[in-house]
């Protein structure tokens, strides 16, 4: 079955597709109201008990594809019995964000609860929470196959397997894990088995454990407008989103803006402070009546209004010429929605920006939006205090320019001479005074001793994101030593699934893995950040922690084939007298040590 995206006009609604009043209930709260077309087309066969083979990019809204219709049919009880869903991903980046997912639309589904389980965290809270008994287990291949080897993770009472980024594991080297882990489950469970691509390697994985499944193949769209300047700023420096946004619409000269957020009570939020920063904004939401909405739309036309915070159903349509940027406060979960938004600016051939802000942890969707729009955006640097401060005095400038030009001023021309005789005070002691007056409580300029975000923070300024508030050059590689080598056990799969969670860096950006007896060496991108090699460090593979340090020339490995044991140090033997008794072969002077030390 193929699908393909939903008809704006006529959208499926998550109240069509028969999921639990309980999990209703939950996207509701959060402020959902369509399916993405990929949920659209697999929760209805998943619903109904089949198997699934999804073909979709990431950033297509596949957790909610297969979350909701786990949610909506678990079985109540046996919790001690083991989990009933396992969720396979191929990253602890990727596993968080599905546990989190999971918690979030199960909300209103009574003691649920859900284990995210991957490498580089303590065993401890996951022995305990295992022990206590969970309800889906989200984890990466390793450490799910390590706690079912040890008998601490059963599956007997498993009914959903689902693999997710089944080509990703492929490309990072767990697919042999992954048969194994699926050899382990009942026959009788339902799978759901999600990739971007298709090799011949999943295809073969699906054709053994899949029964009869229900294919689905989202084309996405993946046009933006080329009249539209696209940039993002990595969310981080102890800078939040609100006065980064803050400072947007202080130095970055707009005309009308809609700034989306994920859901409904975000909206109400983000619009209410706004407003109260002096901004002429207001909130559009699918709580607001359609009336309401019209006259809103109605006033941001008639420049009533700069401002629109709005979620992405509410804005759908919306064609209104002066909007000329569109801030992503929250990222989409899926690629459509973000076609779908910047759509609003760059209307009747304009020009239009769209603004996107990213947290690291959502990276990973970030560069599925780029990999779907086929189209780099553009890292930016946030304004910084001096352009604010300096805009600020532009304005407060033109509004005394505006005054003088349009306002009245007899009068006060009269009060002010009149206190001028009254208290003996010159006009040039006065006029400060008076603007401050003018200016009120609110400072005219930012406080210019709060340091600007760095570089790391407010994005990369050429390359790539690749780590924690920090990029990596793709260029050149040097080497690293880690403290884990054959003797532990370690594979470069181990290697490779480390860094690439840890660190954030792309494991086809990893290079040479050289494993020896007591450590290994491996070539990573130059220019690692002091944050993620500290943070490496402290990284367990293989029951070690890594313990990176960047290589100082060790010795060079072994040829290969058998090894020769190394060649202990000759020592002279001493030569025997005709009695049987040794005797050196030069005098020892008295007092003096035999060579080579006492003892």
């Amino acid at each position: 079955m193929a699908a393909s995206p939903q008809d704006d006009s006529n959208p499926v609604a998550f109240r069509d597709l028969g999921l639990s009043d309980a999990v209703m209930a939950g996207l509701s709260e959060v402020g959902y109201e369509t399916p993405s077309p990929i949920q659209a087309a697999t929760i209805p066969p998943l619903l109904a008990g089949r198997d699934v083979l999804g073909q979709a990019q990431t950033g297509t809204g596949k957790t909610a594809a297969f979350a909701l219709p786990i949610l909506s049919r678990l079985r109540s009880g046996g919790r001690g019995q083991g989990p009933q869903a396992l969720v396979l991903t191929p990253t602890r980046e990727l596993t968080i964000q599905v546990a989190e997912a999971f918690q979030r639309y199960a909300s209103h589904v009574d003691g649920f609860t859900v284990l995210p389980i991957y490498g580089g965290q303590s065993y401890g809270p996951q022995l305990s929470a295992l022990k206590r008994g969970v309800d889906v287990v989200v984890g990466t291949p390793g450490r799910v196959m390590d706690h079912i080897k040890r008998g601490t993770l059963r599956l007997g009472n498993l009914g959903w397997m689902v693999l997710d980024e089944a080509d990703e594991m492929l490309r990072m080297g767990f697919i042999d894990d992954v048969e194994w882990i699926f050899e382990q489950t009942p026959a009788e469970r339902q799978v759901a088995l999600f990739s971007a691509t298709m090799p011949s390697a999943i295809r073969r994985i699906a054709k053994t454990h899949l029964k009869a499944p229900q294919e689905v193949t989202i084309q996405a769209k993946t046009t933006t407008a080329v009249n539209i300047r696209q940039r993002y700023w990595i969310v981080g420096g102890g800078t939040s989103k609100l006065d980064a946004l803050t400072r947007l619409l202080e130095a970055e000269p707009f005309d009308a803006m809609i700034v989306f957020a994920r859901t409904k009570k975000a909206t109400d939020e983000l619009a209410e402070r706004l407003s109260a920063r002096g901004h002429a904004c207001a909130a559009l939401n699918g709580d607001i009546a359609q009336t309401q909405r019209e006259r809103t739309v109605a006033r941001l036309k008639n420049r009533q209004l700069d401002i629109l915070v709005a979620t992405d159903v509410a804005a759908r349509g919306l064609d209104v010429e002066r909007i000329s940027h569109v801030i992503n406060f929250d990222i989409p979960h899926d690629t459509e929605s973000y076609v779908h938004r910047i759509g609003r600016t760059g209307r009747a051939g304009r020009e239009g920006d769209a603004i996107l802000f990213v947290t690291m942890r959502e990276k990973r969707l970030f560069k599925a939006i780029e990999r779907a729009t086929r189209q780099s955006i553009e890292p930016m640097d946030l304004p910084s205090v001096a352009e604010v401060n300096e805009q600020r005095v532009a304005r407060f400038k033109q509004r005394i320019t505006d005054t003088l030009n349009s306002a009245e001023l007899d009068t006060f021309r009269r009060l002010i001479d009149e206190y001028r005789a009254e208290q003996n005070v010159e006009l040039e002691e006065l006029a400060p005074v008076l603007a401050y007056m003018a200016q009120g409580d609110e400072p005219l300029m930012l406080d210019t001793s709060k340091k600007k975000p760095s570089s790391a923070a407010a994005g990369p300024s050429t390359d790539k994101a690749a780590g924690r508030n920090a990029a990596f050059t793709d260029g050149d590689l040097e080497t690293f030593r880690i403290e884990v080598g054959r003797a532990h056990g370690v594979e470069p799969r181990n290697i490779v699934g480390a860094i690439a969670n840890e660190a954030g860096v792309d494991s086809k950006h990893i290079g040479r893995i050289d494993i020896r007896d007591e450590f290994s060496l491996v070539d990573l991108p130059k220019g690692m950040p002091k944050e993620i090699f500290e943070h490496l460090k402290t990284v367990w593979v293989a029951n070690r922690q890594l313990a990176i340090s960047r290589d100082q020339g060790a010795p060079p490995a072994p040829p290969a084939g058998r090894r020769k044991k190394p060649k202990t140090p000759k020592t002279k033997k001493p030569v025997k007298s005709k009695a049987g008794k040794a005797k050196p072969k030069s005098k020892r002077k008295a007092g003096k040590q035999p060579a080579g030390g006492a003892g």
